[in-house]
């Protein structure tokens, strides 16, 4: 009986090592983001929470603030088996963004996630988080950014408040516009298919 759990043991190890981290789309109630952000912080898992700054009054003086930009949404880049782990094994309260039509949690994929935190991981005060609606951004151009502090960034060319923005999109979940940007620092791509 020893022997099978300690293979048992060996290959569930095995198949972790194995196993790709992926990213999901993590919902948090209360406002609690920044307390889960922590936790994963001291387990050395990797997330990433959309910040940015806010001035408010404290004790009398008015301070700049970094807050979530996004209150109830954290990223969590983790093997599927260790999320599942975690989730089981959390007392904080967290649960998966599900995907409607397939009735499995949200994962993002790695290149849209690395676009999103380009832009949204700048703290840019400029910056616009958009809640998208269905097919609101299947049109425009497709590009990359080649300069200034999003240089590297691809998203989709779009008009947000009259200014040309470049919008950069985690799918179904929520989208981020930059600042304005000169047709100069942009290269059209191709279209996704």
């Amino acid at each position: 009986m020893e022997r099978q759990q300690i293979i048992k043991d060996s290959k569930t190890s095995v198949d972790q090592e194995q196993e790709s981290k992926v990213w999901y789309a993590i919902r948090v109630t209360f406002n609690r983001e920044m307390k889960v952000k922590n936790d994963l912080d001291l387990r050395g898992i990797e997330n990433f929470v959309p910040m940015k700054y806010v001035m408010g009054t404290r004790r009398g003086r008015r301070v700049k603030k970094l807050v979530p930009s996004i209150h109830n949404l954290i990223f969590f880049h983790i093997e599927p088996s260790l999320m599942k782990e975690y989730k089981a094994t959390t007392k904080l309260p967290i649960r998966y963004i599900m995907n409607p039509a397939t009735k499995k949690p949200v994962v993002v994929p790695e290149r849209e996630m690395n676009n999103f935190i380009a832009v949204a991981g700048t703290y840019e005060e400029q910056l616009e988080y958009i809640t998208p609606k269905p097919g609101q951004f299947t049109r425009g151009d497709r590009v990359r950014i080649l300069g200034g502090p999003f240089e590297g960034a691809e998203g989709v060319l779009q008009r947000v408040k009259g200014d040309s923005r470049v919008v950069v999109s985690v799918k179904g979940l929520v989208a981020v516009a930059t600042t304005s940007i000169h047709p100069s620092l942009l290269k059209k791509l191709p279209k996704e298919k």
